[in-house]
């Protein structure tokens, strides 16, 4: 069964982006590789802003264990995109997130993707619990129970 678009209020917290003209493809709309990269920086964004995220010292990282999108408008430049982010699992060391994006008023999602990241050792590459304080960041953006 196909899912339908979200509101922005199944969302949690949002980023605004601009889009860029070479972010069309030759189809006029914005390819489907650019929806991951804005999923891909709305992410690492967020944690930015809300975590001592370090990805060039920290001992731990996150890495992109599967991801997926479905589409139902285009989006294409110059649409300016909000990026709506919500978690929908925590694990031990794995994150759900839930990636809307809004083009520009619009009040319903033209795309939603969802990316999971698993925390692993920079080094080894291991599987590692989220510390405490990413485990309750993730936490304020979790989704209810339906």
């Amino acid at each position: 069964m196909r899912i339908g678009p979200d509101t922005r209020a199944d969302y949690k917290t949002f980023q605004v982006v601009p889009t860029r003209w070479n972010d069309n493809d030759s189809f006029g709309h914005l390819n489907n590789a650019v929806h991951y990269s804005l999923f891909d920086s709305a992410i690492a964004g967020w944690l930015m802003e809300n975590t001592s995220l370090d990805v060039a010292n920290d001992e731990q990282i996150c890495v992109v264990v599967e991801n997926g999108c479905n589409y139902f408008e285009e989006i294409s430049f110059p649409d300016v995109v909000t990026v709506g982010l919500r978690i929908t699992h925590i694990g031990t060391s794995s994150v759900r997130y839930e990636i809307g994006l809004f083009r520009n008023d619009d009040l319903v999602t033209a795309a939603r993707g969802h990316f999971v990241h698993v925390y692993v050792n920079e080094k080894s590459r291991a599987p590692e619990p989220m510390s405490d304080t990413v485990r309750a960041l993730f936490t304020s953006i979790l989704k209810s129970a339906d």
